[in-house]
């Protein structure tokens, strides 16, 4: 029997998006940063499937509950679920944090060949359940991506109003589910995302992948938490640091940003060529899952509104479902080139439109464009609305409270 939390405020983006995979035979998996709400979902799957089909049977393994401490290897797992199965009972099988069980696409592998068990797991790695699902299993998965709440997700879980000073508590705090239940104080709420962080660096960084260099891990965070939006190869991080009398070579770099990509902590973004449709091999940027978490990396600056800004959106279009990339059209820059199954749209963010200059930068980057897909400007500017040369100019609020 599994103990279902009371109160769960259900998240239906997601299970919109899962329930049409309901009792096919595909494992579901679930992805993100740890805490992001991974767990909750599974328990909002147990109680969905268990109302719609009553003689349910199911089968849960938490694996940051000591009482499946056993459970270390394929073979383990595999026993283990093998002995609880129903004979009679269609099983469905939630494992919690899977890529802490050695070799656990094998067991999978093997429990999949059976008819009678759906299967769904949830994990804080993406290299691992990405890569060894693509290799063992592959187009036997299908793998739904977990983030931070979004901004209407955030209001419901505070019971706060759509207003501007709810928005500040986001652009400050971020949308880690668990801090509705905290006093929204920064002495509270950085405290308890530091401490996240830190079971994030040393969980799924420093102890998966045996890293002794942990000041400097520390340092390239704060270095990518300063630098949030800005275009960087590891190149360029590796001379910086030399300048600074830090010695670190473009590959280890390039591994520790890998390792922390694996973990949810930071997206990286391509650059993509609009005019010649291709993606440049070098020059990334690099966005925080959790902005609340940036925030208590390096401080809550009101220099820093306009990185801010473009990391929420950047997170917003995530939630919506878009690939997102960094656009180039020659000597100028698209902050967002967004594609949805056969959509797409190109993005500007600006802190404040007030100079004729800016307006014209922003804009027109946009109007350089030779397409007729939508092309938006995101901005704090409270009377957006009127846009420029049929290009759409929306203010930040608004932009994340739709779901476009």
């Amino acid at each position: 029997m599994v103990n279902i939390p009371q109160n769960i405020i259900s998240r239906d983006t997601y299970i919109s998006k899962i329930e049409p995979f309901i009792n096919k035979s595909l494992i579901k998996v679930l992805t993100g940063q740890r805490r992001v709400g991974k767990s909750y979902l599974l328990f909002q799957l147990i109680d969905l499937i268990s109302q719609k089909v009553k003689d349910a049977h199911i089968v849960y393994i938490n694996m940051e509950d000591l009482a499946f401490d056993f459970i270390r290897s394929a073979k383990d797992l595999h026993d283990y679920v093998l002995q609880n199965l129903s004979t009679t009972n269609p099983n469905y099988l939630f494992i919690d944090e899977i890529q802490d069980i050695e070799d656990f696409e094998k067991a999978l592998r093997s429990l999949l060949l059976r008819e009678n068990i759906d299967i769904y797991i949830t994990g804080s790695n993406a290299k691992m359940l990405s890569g060894e699902l693509a290799t063992t299993l592959s187009g036997r998965y299908i793998e739904f991506n977990i983030y931070s709440l979004s901004y209407l997700e955030f209001l419901r879980f505070h019971s706060l109003e759509n207003s501007d000073d709810s928005l500040a508590l986001y652009m400050k705090y971020g949308g880690l589910p668990y801090i509705a239940h905290l006093p929204l104080s920064d002495d509270v709420i950085f405290e308890y995302l530091k401490n996240i962080y830190s079971t994030i660096i040393y969980r799924d960084v420093v102890s998966r992948y045996n890293l002794r260099n942990t000041q400097f891990l520390e340092r390239l965070v704060i270095f990518l938490a300063d630098n949030v939006g800005s275009l960087f190869s590891a190149k360029k991080i590796s001379d910086f640091l030399k300048s600074q009398r830090v010695n670190i070579s473009s590959l280890q770099i390039n591994n520790y940003i890998n390792y922390l990509s694996n973990a949810f902590i930071i997206n990286p973004s391509k650059r993509y060529d609009i005019a010649g449709k291709r993606i440049f091999a070098i020059g990334d940027k690099y966005f925080f899952e959790n902005i609340g978490i940036r925030n208590a990396i390096v401080g809550y600056k009101t220099n820093d509104i306009a990185k801010i800004l473009e990391n929420m959106v950047y997170n917003h279009l995530l939630y919506c479902g878009f690939t997102v990339k960094i656009g180039v059209l020659g000597t100028q820059e698209i902050d967002f080139v967004c594609e949805r199954n056969n959509e797409k749209k190109y993005i500007q963010v600006s802190y404040l439109l007030e100079r004729e200059e800016t307006v014209a930068r922003e804009f027109g980057n946009l109007l350089k464009i030779d397409d007729n897909h939508p092309k938006i400007v995101v901005s704090m500017d409270k009377l957006a609305g009127d846009g420029y040369e049929g290009i759409e100019h929306i203010y930040i609020r608004d932009f994340l409270s739709t779901k476009f």
